[in-house]
């Protein structure tokens, strides 16, 4: 080896954080001799072709500064250089792939990757310090409460890898990249997924053997930059990837601890008073449907993040689908359960049996903060019994019998979570949260 590395080590690698001191987001990242200063520049705009489209945008530059590589090398004019445009190119697209747009909805982040000295890797380097310089500049705007959550969904990181001499080589500095018979680069995300391959036989062709090699060395050494990544950005690690907060449209203990359970461990989920909404929500909608809108919409504005709303109740074939939307205030003030079973019960008195048949119905709206709506229905039938059974559940759970031939009273959280209503709508929501956020 040039520099007396093993044929799968990386070079010294070193990532100075916040090295410009007035960039949003920087480093100072070193790869053997190789040195990039990324920085990282928010603007509250976006390109023409994405207004409207509740998007935001990552883009980049890259130049070699007069004295990085030996020899002065003009700087920039009005005409680019064609190699610096076409790594520019490459480093944005490897930089967009770390990122959600939706979540940098109104923002604009470039980030500039100047070459102060140049021994091979200086597109690669600049790829992997300017996912740092990316991220600093992201946990800037939300200590400021600009982005309420990160967009940052991948750790990008990219490296070389070559033959030199017929030997399979990684991370190549200047002399080798010169005289290397095949020279590849690699970017790849945290799970080993490819984002961009580069590959030329400079000097002969190459077997599927030795390309192999070189991809397991590439994986390698993205996946230890990636570590170094890590170590560098500290606490801002957080900002990758985290868990999407959901906030649900509702105070009431027990539908929060059904969505958490149906919704797993995968989401931040939270209730209105933990979001900082005391306010109640005017449920003026003549539906379920447009009442669980309604309340999903109000969130989501008051909040800037993803809101879940569910608005449920009975509706009883005998009494025209009352309750209806006035489930929870059939007896006309809001909550009073045994006041809301008494009434149900005394104007079902003279219904005989065999048309006591109802259903609990549940509609789950999802709203974005790029405003985008989805809303699931769920329909549990039953029949309303005449005497309560049970002590479980909530509401008109013990009036309300399922063919299992149990009350939903008598039914433990997990066996009721199985079969109600909203279970019903969340089987259909679950699926488009998990595609859409």
């Amino acid at each position: 080896m040039a520099d007396m590395r093993k044929s799968d080590e990386l070079r010294q690698h070193d990532i100075i954080c916040d090295f410009v001191k007035t960039a949003d987001g920087s480093c100072l990242i070193s790869t053997g001799n190789t040195r990039v200063i990324c920085t990282a520049s928010v603007e509250e705009s976006v390109p023409p072709f994405l207004k409207g489209k509740n998007e935001g945008w990552v883009t980049a530059e890259y130049a070699m500064l007069p004295a990085s590589t030996g020899h002065r090398k003009a700087r920039d004019g009005v005409k680019k250089d064609g190699r610096g445009v076409e790594i520019s190119r490459l480093i944005g697209r490897a930089l967009r792939q770390a990122v959600d747009r939706r979540y940098l909805n109104g923002f604009t982040i470039t980030v500039d990757c100047d070459v102060l000295q140049a021994d091979g890797g200086t597109r690669t380097a600049s790829i992997t310090g300017g996912f740092v310089a990316l991220t600093l500049a992201v946990k800037k705007l939300m200590d400021a409460g600009k982005l309420k959550q990160s967009p940052v969904i991948h750790q990008i990181s990219a490296v070389s890898a070559g033959i030199c001499k017929d030997t399979p080589t990684l991370d190549l500095c200047y002399e080798q990249d010169s005289t290397a018979q095949v020279d590849m680069n690699f970017v790849m995300n945290e799970k080993g997924e490819f984002i961009e391959l580069q590959g030329t036989g400079e000097g002969r062709a190459f077997a599927k053997k030795e390309l192999d090699s070189l991809l397991l060395l590439g994986e390698k050494g993205c996946r230890e930059l990636q570590q170094l990544q890590r170590e560098a950005l500290g606490d801002a690690v957080s900002l990758i990837a985290p868990k999407r907060t959901i906030v649900l449209a509702s105070n009431n203990a027990h539908k929060i601890t059904e969505l958490r359970t149906m919704l797993g461990g995968s989401y931040d989920v939270i209730s209105m008073k933990e979001a900082g909404i005391d306010e109640d929500i005017d449920e003026n909608g003549e539906t379920f449907a447009e009442n669980a809108v309604i309340k999903a919409e109000f969130v989501c504005q008051r909040t800037g993040l993803a809101a879940l709303a569910d608005d449920s109740g009975l509706a009883v074939d005998a009494l025209d689908g009352a309750p209806g939307v006035h489930s929870a205030r059939y007896c006309g003030h809001h909550g009073d359960d045994k006041a809301n079973n008494d009434l149900l019960i005394e104007n079902m008195k003279d219904v005989p049996d065999e048309k006591r048949t109802a259903a609990f119905v549940s509609y789950v709206a999802l709203c974005l903060p790029w405003g985008e709506k989805k809303v699931c229905e769920g329909r549990c039938p039953g029949v309303i019994i005449h005497e309560a059974r049970g002590t479980g559940g909530f509401g008109y759970d013990p009036y309300f019998l399922y063919e299992s031939g149990h009350t939903f009273a008598e039914m433990d959280a997990e066996e009721k979570n199985a079969v109600s209503h909203r279970a019903r709508a969340m089987e259909q929501m679950v699926p488009l949260i998990r595609e859409l956020l």
